[in-house]
């Protein structure tokens, strides 16, 4: 176990090898999620097609009240395999159950838009106190206080988020500590205090965690420390780069044209006005003062008898050109942010052949990015969620990718690879019958209609048990 210096020095070496990309990143999030007190953005271009990417994200890989998983016994469990998939069955029901009840969909879109923006999210997986709706209690982290390391097997398993509290709001999350926190008197708020969050991989327990206070009555202080079998802080990333620790968004990769389109609508703002109220010149004849000249229907200015008053000046050109390339820009943005390829087809109704293409589209485009997320988001998510009610007593010791287990994955993603699958099998079976009897004899009808039930997703209760053999 690490003492609390060790834990506050190991945050900050890896705080300040983070430090050199916290610059892009306050550029991605002016330009795609601009804050309330950002400078002006000119160009929406880009934080529309942010949004459009993180919900298309969310309806793709785990759509909420909608089953995006399942549970399947594993190869070796030949025998029981059907008593056991209707366990699992009822297992995945109750997790579905407790991610429906939850926070689940809403945190996992406000993790999505940071994935997009900077190209790395942590999505927080807690116990929720007894009495809840659900035991589940999800936090979208936001970036800006995590620090994270990578791991020897490529994962991001060392978590550090530093927080500021009071400590009310210490005591409140922590209860069980037994701290001294300062006190403030009562005409006075309390100073907010510096939290460390650790969780770091062990041979021995899986993760070890801990709670650093820094700055009480000495100078570092374990608040809590325990042990998890999953990680509850889930990081993971759009693309990675070999070397680089943090991954790379689609933001990042479009900020070239992003900040080019905002410049050039801001100039085409600007020569608007320009050409609405035109540029004027006047003569100082004693009479007419510029200062309170108003260019409004109906004014009347007063100039001296014989001067040349207020006269127009021309302007030296017009900016037509800007219209050129910025249509160019912002297809361009489009396209880097997915926007133009993933999003409806404006159709009211679309063919089969039209729907398969634009499957297969989705599946090229996102292929390598949904590999990543399924490694680093879905399989550790549920694995995560199974523990805790695993620990409530809510579902049996089931090891999701392990031994009795197997994750299935059945978002509409997912299910278009394993549509492909079944159409080819389908299509091997029709050649196959056109073969005659000798070709139809070496085929196995049961086994054929249940892999087809196990790629489609099918239930198991739909599902004959095979026969007992002796």
């Amino acid at each position: 176990m690490m003492t609390p210096d060790q834990i506050l020095a190991a945050q900050a070496r890896a705080a300040a090898r983070r430090r050199p990309l916290e610059g892009r990143w306050q550029d991605c999030y002016d330009h795609a999620l601009p804050a309330h007190d950002a400078a002006p953005l000119f160009d929406a271009t880009a934080a529309d097609a942010a949004e459009q990417l993180a919900a298309s994200l969310l309806a793709e890989l785990a759509p909420p009240w909608s089953r995006w998983f399942g549970l399947a016994p594993s190869r070796r469990l030949a025998d029981g395999a059907q008593e056991v998939a209707r366990v699992m069955e009822d297992a995945a029901e109750t997790l579905q159950g407790h991610l429906d009840r939850s926070n689940f969909g809403l945190e996992l879109h406000q993790a999505f838009l940071e994935l997009v923006v900077t190209g790395t999210a942590v999505l927080l997986v807690e116990e929720a106190p007894p009495g809840e709706a659900s035991a589940l209690r999800f936090t979208a982290v936001p970036l800006r206080e995590t620090v994270l390391e990578e791991g020897v097997f490529g994962r991001l398993d060392t978590v550090y988020r530093a927080m500021r509290l009071t400590p009310a709001e210490i005591r409140a999350r922590w209860p069980a500590a037994q701290v001294a926190l300062p006190k403030a008197s009562a005409d006075e708020m309390p100073a907010p205090l510096r939290v460390v969050e650790a969780v770091w991989p062990d041979a021995r327990a899986g993760h070890r965690f801990a709670v650093v206070l820094e700055g009480g009555e000495t100078s570092a202080e374990i608040l809590a420390e325990g042990r998890f079998a999953e990680n509850p802080f889930i990081a993971f990333r759009w693309l990675k780069v070999p070397g680089e620790t943090y991954g790379r968004g689609p933001v990042a990769k479009a900020l070239p044209d992003i900040r080019t389109a905002n410049k050039v609508v801001e100039l085409i703002l600007k020569n608007a006005s320009i050409a609405a109220t035109g540029i004027w010149q006047a003569e100082d004849d004693g009479v007419l003062n510029p200062a309170t000249v108003r260019l409004v229907p109906g004014a009347i200015i007063p100039k001296a008898q014989g001067s040349a008053g207020l006269t127009p000046l021309a302007a030296p050109g017009n900016f037509d050109v800007s219209q050129l390339i910025l249509e160019d820009l912002r297809a361009r943005i489009r396209g880097a942010l997915l926007a133009d390829r993933i999003e409806a087809s404006d159709k009211a109704a679309m063919t089969a052949t039209e729907v398969t293409a634009r499957s297969a589209i989705s599946i090229r485009l996102l292929g390598a990015i949904y590999g990543r997320l399924q490694a680093e988001l879905l399989g550790p998510l549920v694995a995560r969620c199974l523990s805790i009610l695993r620990r409530r007593g809510e579902v049996p010791p089931l090891f999701a990718d392990g031994q009795e287990a197997r994750l299935v994955y059945a978002s509409p993603l997912a299910r278009v690879q394993a549509r492909a699958d079944a159409a080819d099998t389908l299509l091997f079976l029709q050649a196959a019958s056109q073969l005659g009897a000798e070709a139809q004899a070496v085929l196995d009808a049961p086994a054929a209609a249940r892999w087809l039930a196990r790629t489609l997703g099918a239930p198991a209760e739909i599902i004959r048990p095979v026969p007992n053999q002796e």
